[in-house]
């Protein structure tokens, strides 16, 4: 099993509101899709309520290989989940590992 984490950090100077609405948008949008892809064995999306911290969303999935993780980065379900964030996003971090 692969485990891929991956941090987020949208740009510090959005509006408040605006940017709550995008994390939202991308958490429900991200945790809808083990309906569409099926080697997406589990995911969860965490809104950061630690303002003294510098990332915003932490994502967290399960993949039964480091294959699947390849396919489910281009899968066309995930890339319009991840368009939600992509013109906010400034940073972003990522480790996957094996267990």
């Amino acid at each position: 099993m692969v485990k891929h984490i991956v941090l987020f950090q949208l740009d510090p100077r959005m509006d408040s509101s605006l940017k709550q609405q995008v994390m939202h948008d991308f958490k429900s949008a991200i945790e809808a899709l083990p309906a569409e892809i099926p080697f997406l064995r589990s995911v969860q999306v965490g809104i950061n309520v630690n303002p003294s911290e510098s990332f915003d969303l932490a994502l967290y999935s399960e993949f039964d290989s480091l294959d699947d993780v390849r396919a489910y980065a281009v899968h066309p379900a995930h890339v319009a989940a991840a368009s939600l964030i992509g013109p906010y996003k400034v940073s972003r971090s990522c480790v996957d590992y094996e267990v």
